[in-house]
């Protein structure tokens, strides 16, 4: 699968600039499968969730993703993106899967960093594995990674390739990713966002350099600190099906689920 991430630069509260970016960069690569940012439509540095409500988009009838999904069926080419989805009261920071034939899926950010809990609600969709042209996608939304139980979850439905839209503004997650893949043996797309974004006293500074990630943990693409920047390249999944590490290990049966209990017992 030829698969890859689109970053670029969102502006604040600019849908229509933003979408029109997105399509630009989009019609540019030659690609099966694009990973786009966190929260691609509206940006991130929100000051009050009555300013954020009034930009969310429904799933099922969202203008943005109505008009991505028109642009994956003239291109073959699936997209996942970072979206502003508003359902009846709640607004979640989510991640939609588009395919070309005009399906799609959702996802929640399950886990909400910092001033995100003050307008966003917490996911309450499970991490769950989606089948893309035969190949297994599974999706999470930034903070997601510092959570290692999410790509593990994720690795045990069998995904193969992680679609990772963020807004990277600490400097550990590109690192990190590598430990999440070789932990896991899964490819990873990390598509991030660039530039300064400042609204009243919160101001964010993105990191950049998205990222493609092997499941021996080697960088396979990534994108400088600054400047749109559009990688793709060619993934044989069913690398990331093998759980080998050698002849004696293989890195889900070896595990000890019995002495696990902590990681899900209740504090």
């Amino acid at each position: 699968m030829k698969a890859g991430y689109i970053q670029f630069k969102p502006e604040l509260k600019n849908i229509e600039a933003n979408l029109g970016t997105m399509k630009h960069l989009i019609k540019k690569a030659d690609a099966e499968l694009l990973i786009l940012p966190e929260l691609a439509n509206t940006g991130y540095t929100f000051s009050a969730k009555e300013e954020l409500a009034g930009m969310a988009e429904p799933f099922d009838s969202s203008p943005t993703l109505d008009s991505l999904q028109k642009l994956a069926r003239e291109k073959s080419c699936g997209l996942v993106v970072g979206f502003a989805e508003s359902s009846g009261d709640s607004i979640f920071n989510s991640a939609a899967l588009l395919r070309p034939d005009g399906s799609r899926e959702l996802y929640r950010k399950n886990h909400l960093f910092g001033a995100e809990n003050l307008f966003f609600k917490p996911g309450d969709i499970p991490f769950q594995v989606y089948d893309f042209n035969g190949v297994k996608l599974g999706i999470i939304v930034c903070f997601d990674w510092f959570f290692p139980e999410s790509i593990r979850v994720l690795a045990l439905q069998g995904a193969q390739i992680i679609c990772h839209p963020v807004n990277f503004i600490l400097p550990w997650g590109q690192r990190a990713m590598v430990i999440r893949c070789l932990e896991n043996r899964v490819f990873a797309i990390t598509a991030n966002r660039y530039g300064t974004e400042s609204f009243g006293d919160r101001s964010f500074t993105f990191t950049g350099a998205s990222q493609i990630t092997a499941p021996d943990g080697s960088v396979l693409a990534s994108a400088p600190g600054e400047g749109d920047h559009i990688a793709v390249v060619d993934i044989d999944p069913t690398v990331a099906s093998d759980k080998h590490i050698n002849r004696f290990n293989d890195l889900f049966e070896c595990r000890r689920t019995e002495f696990y209990g902590a990681i899900t017992d209740s504090p």
